[in-house]
């Protein structure tokens, strides 16, 4: 499994929103999704360190997680792609929108 394939998930995408604050014990993650069982968090969280989007140490009993923003920058550099495509258009929209009436490309008359 790649990155990518990793952030599809919705549930993997909100445990990384939720150690975007710092890091949790897995049983904060667990609370975090009452609808799912401690196995289901614990195949995410596997998923997740897999792929190098999380790191996990023990404390005692526990286990701690972090988030790694390293694998993240493959996501941001293809995104980059799709911010410059953007900037490009919606300059163009501004621009349409700016000039007087009468004189843009697509004028419905």
């Amino acid at each position: 499994m790649d990155v990518f394939t990793a952030l599809a998930d919705p549930t993997r995408r909100a445990m990384l929103d939720l150690l975007t604050g710092g890091a949790r014990p897995a049983g904060d993650l667990v609370a975090a999704f009452p609808a799912l069982t401690q196995p289901a968090i614990s195949r995410h969280l596997r998923v997740l360190r897999e792929v190098g989007l999380v790191d996990v140490r023990a404390q005692a009993q526990r286990r701690i997680y972090t988030l790694r923003t390293e694998p993240l920058s493959e996501v941001d550099a293809w995104l980059g792609r799709y911010r410059d495509y953007w900037a490009r258009h919606l300059d163009a929209i501004e621009a349409h929108l700016a000039a007087p009436p009468g004189q843009g490309a697509h004028d419905d008359r």
